[in-house]
């Protein structure tokens, strides 16, 4: 279940975000706060973070998002995006014997972040003139 759900809040965002105008993808609606694409890189760089916790490696959080120099266009943070989903839900997967309560809890605190995410570009595309497509009727 907890799979699921990571895979479909991963979805959610991976949808706002390929439906987002690339040439806002480096505006920000206010100063100091991150543009739509330092957000997207930041939850990349994350769900790596979940995928190495979840098997059992030492895990870096230093950085706190993806190097914008690296992932600098809109196909490349999206890419990004959809692979780091994607190793972490494998990584859930990999685990010998499931979840244990400490894995749970890396998983629901890490589909709250992506949700927390999720709401802050939800605003931003708004602010771009946009329907979000979780929000179409």
């Amino acid at each position: 279940m907890l799979i699921d759900r990571w895979e479909q809040t991963g979805a959610k965002l991976a949808g706002l975000a390929g439906e987002f105008p690339e040439d806002r993808y480096e505006t920000a609606p206010v100063a100091g706060v991150r543009t739509f694409g330092d957000v997207l890189r930041h939850v990349a760089f994350w769900n790596h973070y979940v995928a190495d916790m979840a098997r059992g490696r030492q895990a870096n959080s230093d950085a706190n998002e993806l190097p914008k120099q690296k992932y600098a266009t809109k196909d490349q943070v999206l890419a990004a995006l959809h692979a780091s989903t994607a190793e972490a839900a494998n990584a859930f997967r990999e685990r010998p014997g499931g979840f244990d309560p400490e894995c749970a809890a890396l998983a629901e605190n890490f589909i709250e972040h992506v949700s927390e995410h999720y709401g802050q570009l939800v605003v931003y595309a708004r602010w771009a003139g946009m329907v979000p497509p979780a929000s179409r009727g």
